[in-house]
């Protein structure tokens, strides 16, 4: 039995939003809870999530595609039990945002991830799931409707949460070595147009370069350490070996999604390493706790 998704009309706004979707699996201590936007459509209540570890504080927002057939089947994974994963939020194709778990608790999205010096990416985040096919179900473009609501719902967690723009991340930059989500088609510029997420324009791709072209795999010395340290430096778990392994090779290529995605190869061409720079030169002024030291080759 799937989840109907519904629209309630109601001139009372708080019980709308109390109002709970029928679920055969719903667990019995999360029947009920109250929003936590008030641009929450529907409450669907997951079976998956516990307490955040060391009582952290949500600080970060992490955004994905759901990567299914269609919103029913993301929902139907993310909310019932012995699927172990979930999301705070799922944001529908028509913009109508579902919570399933409250913010105050820690969803099951995120897996094992990293950015800067956090390990445990599901204790210090909020995961938001975009309803999207992915990569492996022909991709489609994101509505504009959809990419409104998804501004709209990370402006307010931000503004409750006193998030920093730069701690608003896809889930394949804290886990590049095995998601690609949002992907890169995602439109990082409007949200940051929007103030959400940190962003810079990338530098072009000079005409007649190839994919080969700039620091690839294989490369090795002072110039790859540059290269992780910097990636590091931004909150990418790079390694700082002086090769150009393949796990720099796939952090390469996810921040090549979310900042450079016209070509998505894993080379840091020309193009990557200016983009990377520029970001690096905008970052603006974080919590002393998030502020990373800069790499050596910046010192």
């Amino acid at each position: 039995m799937g989840i109907a998704l519904g629209t309630f009309v109601s001139a009372d706004v708080e019980i709308k939003r109390q109002r709970t979707l029928s679920s055969p699996w719903v667990h019995a201590a999360m029947q009920t809870f109250t929003p936590d936007s008030s641009v929450v459509s529907d409450v669907i209540p997951s079976a998956n999530y516990g307490d955040r570890r060391n009582n952290r504080a949500p600080d970060m927002i992490v955004l994905h595609y759901t990567g299914m057939a269609d919103a029913e089947s993301a929902l139907t994974r993310l909310c019932k039990p012995g699927t172990e994963v979930s999301a705070h939020y799922v944001v529908l194709e028509d913009g109508r945002i579902v919570q399933c778990v409250p913010e105050a608790l820690r969803a099951w999205h995120a897996g094992t991830s990293t950015w800067g010096d956090d390990t445990d990416i599901n204790s210090c985040s909020i995961g938001i799931e975009i309803v999207n096919g992915g990569h492996d179900w022909g991709y489609p473009n994101f509505p504009a409707r959809q990419i409104a609501a998804v501004i709209a719902l990370c402006r307010g967690i931000m503004l409750r949460r006193s998030i920093a723009r730069p701690r608003v991340l896809a889930h394949s930059d804290v886990a590049p070595h095995r998601k690609k989500d949002p992907g890169e088609k995602f439109p990082w510029r409007l949200l940051a147009n929007s103030g959400v997420g940190h962003w810079v324009r990338p530098a072009p791709i000079a005409r007649g370069t190839r994919d080969g072209d700039g620091l690839a795999p294989g490369a090795s010395g002072p110039e790859v350490v540059a290269l992780q340290e910097k990636l590091a430096f931004y909150g990418y778990g790079a390694p700082r070996n002086g090769l150009y392994d393949t796990a720099t090779m796939e952090i390469v290529a996810a921040f090549q999604r979310h900042f450079r995605p016209e070509r998505v190869d894993g080379v840091a061409d020309a193009s990557t390493l200016a983009t990377l720079d520029a970001l690096i030169a905008s970052m603006p002024q974080m919590p002393a706790h998030l502020t990373p030291l800069p790499p050596h080759s910046m010192t």
